[in-house]
């Protein structure tokens, strides 16, 4: 099973990266699942429904969360009628709308992603390793199968997760950093690993935003308005190959475009 997970969608630029990209990938190779995050795709912060029905339209499968999936409050009003956009899933329990784990039927086969969010440099939030513990051994119940999205700051955390889940789950994928790593490896138990899948956004840019903004903010440590302008764009995803009887992962491919 051929999967393809896209970094964090930040804003229009994002959008319009996948509108352009992604229904070539999608002509010149078969994938299963696509898998974005999209928790900044409503102007560099949330998401909106008409914003996530964009991006299904660009061929995105489940579009997963974070930190900032809270930020436009029209979410709240349809996360729970859209089984395709999941949140966190360790928010403490009846905190939160919504779904943090989804599981799809591709080819009559089963394929199960989980987002999860870190605690480090983070707000508050239950325990994601005990949180995909549990979760797990009931998922795998129904299918080995298994994607994480580990949604957190800190490297270490990241890296935590994947040895934790190693040979439990098929991928373990970080995101929220916006700046894609060039560690991606199997790790020994056959999951595949990266600490950051990166971005689809603005290139020159910080984090997907305008320079200007971050620079004030560091340099004046005062509040700056953050906005997000037109230019180059960078698509960054992982594309993974799953064997489909054992949900051992066979390879781990990171994907960098510039358009």
């Amino acid at each position: 099973m051929r999967f393809l997970f896209i970094g964090d969608v930040v804003g229009k630029p994002g959008r319009d990266c996948l509108q352009k990209i992604l229904p070539k990938m999608i002509n010149n190779q078969t994938y299963d699942l696509i898998v974005a995050n999209g928790e900044n795709a409503a102007g560099g912060s949330g998401i909106t429904e008409k914003v996530y029905y964009q991006l299904k339209e660009t061929g995105v499968d489940l579009v997963t969360g974070g930190n900032h999936t809270w930020d436009k409050k029209d979410v709240f009003n349809f996360i729970d009628r859209e089984p395709d956009l999941i949140r966190p899933l360790n928010y403490p329990p009846g905190t939160t709308p919504g779904s943090g784990c989804r599981i799809l039927e591709r080819r009559g086969l089963k394929i199960a992603v989980i987002n999860l969010i870190g605690r480090v440099f983070m707000g508050p939030a239950d325990c994601p390793f005990r949180t995909a513990e549990e979760t797990i051994a009931g998922i795998r119940a129904e299918t080995p199968m298994i994607i994480v999205d580990m949604h957190a700051e800190a490297t270490s955390e990241k890296q935590a997760m994947g040895w934790f889940l190693d040979g439990k789950v098929s991928a373990v994928i970080g995101t929220h950093s916006h700046v894609q790593t060039a560690d991606e490896r199997i790790l020994p138990g056959k999951t595949a690993y990266i600490t950051d899948v990166g971005m689809a956004g603005l290139y020159n840019s910080i984090l997907g935003v305008d320079k200007e903004g971050p620079l004030q903010r560091f340099l004046t440590q005062m509040p700056h308005k953050l906005e997000i302008s037109k230019g180059k764009e960078i698509f960054n995803a992982v594309e993974i190959e799953i064997e489909e009887t054992k949900g051992e992962a066979q390879s781990i491919k990171r994907i960098y475009e510039i358009t």
